[in-house]
């Protein structure tokens, strides 16, 4: 019989309703019967893509036996760490705390039915191995601790909450206090950790990190830093011709398990392509480099593909593993590659592929890296470039199509606010930059959706499936999605964007600021009461709701005149500026919020009828100015701040202001040009 999971939306939890184990959904059941009967709590935090997630479900939680004794000693609740963030946050915390080890998921935590952890880990297997205990003997010695250790797991417990509580950032500096040595700083420790030979920062497994890469481009252009832009533009292209990215369908998967991004852990998810869709853009404004144009493009595609869903909102996750196994969907023999194509496009796709060289996935398949570039292609291959190219782009096409006939990997259907922003932020911004309304659009039908169906009295919600939206929403839910509509309002001006996000601002104001220290807590001042309300500042696999937060408000302030907005982000700026100082590198998206504080953001206001503003827009899309809000507002736009209510002069004109002032209007393209760096 199905358990009670079986009534969720969640696709994670769902994968487990029909488990032997009897879960619960966190919720005032579940911790009301642990309270009741005394037993404690076993929390298992995951996603629907998490490889090792699956391995344990099988392994154990699929186990009648291992169940059975799951049931008989704990009440067992089973979360979706992309559903409950402030769970994972919370519990991710403790356990490093309590192992002095970094977590990860499947996260497996032992609670007293107060909530509060005294034991934990990852993923456990069934019997002894990997240099871990079993999950099935770890069970009965759990219970047996927490029967006859009560005193000490509460002592424990205390002092692991109280110093969850100490996290939070105590003391503020002065805005007068303010300077770049945070921003310079975190360059150059990235400098000292780069991998000046395959890119990327550290060893394996690497991580795309694209608040680093947009950091080193920024710095590039505000400090004329040609290291720090080139260190970024080397990364992604390393990044793109390895297997991290898919070759044929486009978009890139989690991380690279080994220094060369050439074998991902092949689970793709939203919030890693939003961000690199939008820096691939951003390195092509810089670089002028084809190829990263062309992974822009390939991974819009991909998004608008797979990833869109009817109603507008885009998808989560595709999973790592298709019919049990990891990556299986998209790997290769030669003979299936040799049998798809044309004597000549496989010998193109041989040597662009490196399928003349070893399998590079467990010793048996090709999962394809771009392995020489096409000059040394046309060379090997005794044919022009541009010959090889239209073989290429054929065998690319032909192999596509075969593997579209395969069994795919489960999609993780559920649709997040937070996720959904940053990906509304990729597509506007990239469709600005390369002239594709269609992009545009697909990003104005998410925020619609959103709106429509997940903005409810005046606040968010955090997730919809099936029909169901709820959870209270976060600070990344709000902080991202403000981001996002101010992206989309320099992509395609429609003034009830910009009505939206001073309502966002608001709720971020009124539900999340700490008034009395500053700074933004994760969870809404309404929030279910947890063991910890946590107030980040660093950046993680996602930005840091603070810094989006900082960094979105002060542009708020520019295009609204609302002084509180901007009051706010100082405020989050003062509060963590001394975390900036001590580890600049791991706040990297505060830093960005921190440097327009330090020069106030310039803003481009451009007036005048929709169809002449054609040739002003394509003046400036393919110039970088991370630092700047281009704002294109046609005639008769309604209901529009002061700010940016300019004066109607029956053609054209451009105004230029920084901070609260404002330069002379300008008239021409050029003299708006020569106005910019």
């Amino acid at each position: 019989m199905p358990n009670r999971l079986a009534q969720e939306t969640s696709p994670y939890l769902l994968q487990h309703a029909d488990n032997p184990v009897d879960w619960h959904p966190w919720g005032d059941e579940a911790l009301n019967l642990a309270r009741e009967t005394g037993k404690p709590i076993l929390l298992s935090i995951g996603y629907s893509a998490c490889h090792w997630c699956h391995v344990m479900a099988h392994e154990s939680f699929e186990d009648a036996d291992v169940a059975a004794i799951m049931n008989r000693h704990f009440v067992n609740i089973k979360v979706d760490r992309e559903e409950r963030p402030d769970l994972d946050q919370i519990y991710q915390s403790a356990h490093a705390m309590i192992s002095q080890r970094t977590g990860g998921w499947p996260l497996t935590m032992f609670l007293s039915p107060d909530q509060a952890p005294f034991f934990g880990g990852t993923y456990f297997p069934k019997e002894q191995r990997y240099n871990l205990p079993g999950f099935t003997s770890l069970l009965g010695k759990v219970r047996e601790y927490y029967d006859t250790h009560q005193d000490e797991i509460r002592e424990q417990s205390q002092a692991l909450v109280d110093a969850l509580g100490r996290q939070a950032a105590i003391g503020a500096a002065h805005h007068a206090q303010f300077s770049p040595q945070p921003l310079d700083a975190a360059v150059a420790q990235l400098g000292a950790t780069f991998d000046r030979k395959l890119g990327g920062f550290g060893a394996a497994p690497k991580f795309p990190h694209p608040e680093l890469l947009e950091l080193c481009l920024r710095h590039g252009a505000r400090a004329g830093d040609t290291n720090a832009r080139d260190m970024a533009l080397f990364t992604l292209e390393k990044m793109l011709h390895g297997g991290i990215y898919d070759q044929l369908g486009g978009g890139f998967a989690r991380y690279s398990v080994d220094t060369a991004w050439a074998i991902p852990h092949f689970e793709k998810m939203l919030y890693d392509n939003g961000p690199l869709l939008r820096i691939c853009t951003d390195a092509w404004n810089v670089s002028g480099d084809t190829h990263f144009r062309r992974v822009a493009e390939e991974t819009a595609a991909w998004v608008m593909r797979e990833m869109q869903a009817p109603c507008g909102g885009y998808y989560s996750t595709l999973d790592a593993d298709s019919e049990g196994e990891e990556g299986k969907f998209y790997v290769w023999t030669r003979e299936e590659i040799a049998a798809l194509l044309t004597p000549q496009e496989y010998r193109v796709a041989e040597c662009r592929f490196g399928l003349d060289r070893l399998p590079n996935f467990e010793h048996r398949f090709w999962h394809l890296i771009v392995a020489e570039p096409m000059m040394r292609v046309a060379e090997i291959c005794g044919e022009t470039p541009e010959a090889c190219a239209l073989l290429l782009a054929s065998a690319r096409a032909k192999l596509l199509g075969a593997r579209e006939q395969r069994i795919h990997p489960g999609r993780d259907e559920k649709i997040l606010v937070s996720w959904n922003a940053l990906m509304i932020q990729g597509m506007a911004h990239a469709g600005r930059v390369f002239d594709r309304p269609q992009w545009i659009a697909s990003a104005r039908s998410a925020v619609d959706f959103i709106k429509t169906v997940m903005w409810r009295d005046g606040r968010l919600l955090a997730t919809h499936k099936d029909g169901r939206t709820h959870l209270n929403a976060y600070l990344d839910d709000y902080a991202y999605l403000l981001a996002a509509l101010i992206e989309l309002l320099e992509a395609d001006f429609r003034a009830g964007d910009l009505e939206f996000a001073s309502e966002l601002g608001e709720v971020l104001l009124d539900q999340f600021e700490d008034r009395e220290n500053g700074g933004f807590f994760f969870t809404s001042h309404d929030h279910e009461k947890l063991i910890q309300r946590a107030k980040n500042c660093h950046d993680n696999a996602t930005p840091s709701g603070n810094g989006v937060a900082a960094f979105a408000l002060q542009r708020l302030f520019h295009l609204t005149g609302e002084s509180r907005f901007q009051q706010a982000a100082e405020r989050t700026l003062q509060l963590f500026y001394a975390q900036m100082q001590a580890h600049p590198s791991a706040c990297v998206t505060l830093l960005g919020a921190l440097e327009e504080a330090l020069r106030p953001t310039r803003m481009i206001v451009v007036r005048g009828e929709d169809a002449a503003l054609k040739p002003w827009r394509d003046a400036l899309r393919g110039k970088y100015l991370p630092a700047t809000l281009v704002l294109f507002i046609p005639r008769g736009a309604p209901g529009l701040p002061a700010v940016l209510d300019k004066p109607d002069t029956g053609q054209v004109n451009a105004w230029v202001c920084e901070g609260v002032s404002c330069l002379p209007p300008v008239d021409s393209i050029e003299k708006l040009l020569e106005l910019l760096p």
